[in-house]
């Protein structure tokens, strides 16, 4: 089932065209991963999917972006809504000032219905996000450990749970960010070089949640790890000079590849 369906999308900023015709399907609770050398595009296209481009200025898109077949470039989107669905995963891992127990339920907060989003000035979004919590604390428990448990986190970090989480290792608040997703019920899950700053022992941890969290989560994963793009995604993009060379399944695209700059990047001709 495709949950994400971009079809002839251009992207600008200023006068350079950084993607080109790109056309590109994302199946539901499937890993792809969108590989190719340096200022190719892959991370703009990732951010295209939760419209943070729009932080850009004189960033310019054509085309279509169709999140479960609502086309997220349209000017009325709810962005709100759209980065709640659609969340990323940051290379450097980006937790809040906060505890390890506010982190998580910040998010979940500010998205729920329990706290009138529209109706709060947006300087005070962060205070009414904890605000909130504080007052139904038995729903927030839940919200912690059930988000905690998904990252494989819960039993590190059960009785810590008050700590600040500027105080956690690199791999431990890279998990805190994705169980803040898992919080706040987002499906789709952008990663963008997830592992970049971790020692390879942590990778393999990142990579094994990568694996587990598809279960439930569509994710998309920028990568220069070839080894890494190969060990956990189904399906592979490469991607160069802005647009899409080629797509098919990873064990297709690294064995058997259809177009030579595919073959010339994947064995390290270039790059």
């Amino acid at each position: 089932m495709k949950k994400i369906l971009i079809e002839n999308l251009n992207l600008w900023y200023g006068n350079f065209q950084a993607l080109k015709n790109v056309n590109i399907d994302f199946e539901e609770k499937v890993i792809t991963a969108i590989i190719g050398p340096s200022g190719c595009g892959k991370s703009t296209l990732l951010r295209v999917l939760n419209r943070m481009n729009d932080l850009v200025e004189g960033v310019r898109t054509t085309g279509q972006v169709l999140v479960d077949d609502e086309n997220i470039l349209d000017p009325k989107t709810d962005l709100v809504r759209l980065r709640k669905k659609v969340g990323m995963v940051f290379q450097r891992p980006n937790p809040f000032p906060l505890s390890i127990y506010k982190n998580i339920i910040f998010a979940e907060k500010i998205h729920s219905r329990k706290v009138g989003i529209s109706l709060i000035p947006k300087d005070s979004l962060f205070k009414a996000g904890i605000a909130q919590c504080d007052s139904d604390k038995n729903y927030c428990d839940q919200v912690v450990e059930r988000s905690l448990r998904a990252v494989l986190l819960w039993d590190e970090l059960k009785d810590k749970l008050r700590k600040p989480a500027l105080g956690l290792s690199l791999e431990q608040k890279q998990r805190l960010c994705i169980a803040r997703l898992i919080a706040a019920k987002s499906e789709v899950v952008l990663m963008d070089e997830p592992c970049s700053t971790l020692d390879p022992q942590a990778t393999d941890r990142i990579e094994e949640l990568i694996r587990e969290l598809k279960k439930n989560y569509t994710i998309i994963i920028v990568t220069h790890n070839m080894q890494q793009a190969a060990r956990v995604s189904d399906y592979t993009s490469f991607f160069l000079l802005g647009e899409q060379i080629e797509f098919g399944e990873t064990s297709q695209v690294f064995t058997k590849p259809q177009n030579k700059k595919t073959e010339d990047y994947i064995t390290g001709r270039f790059g």
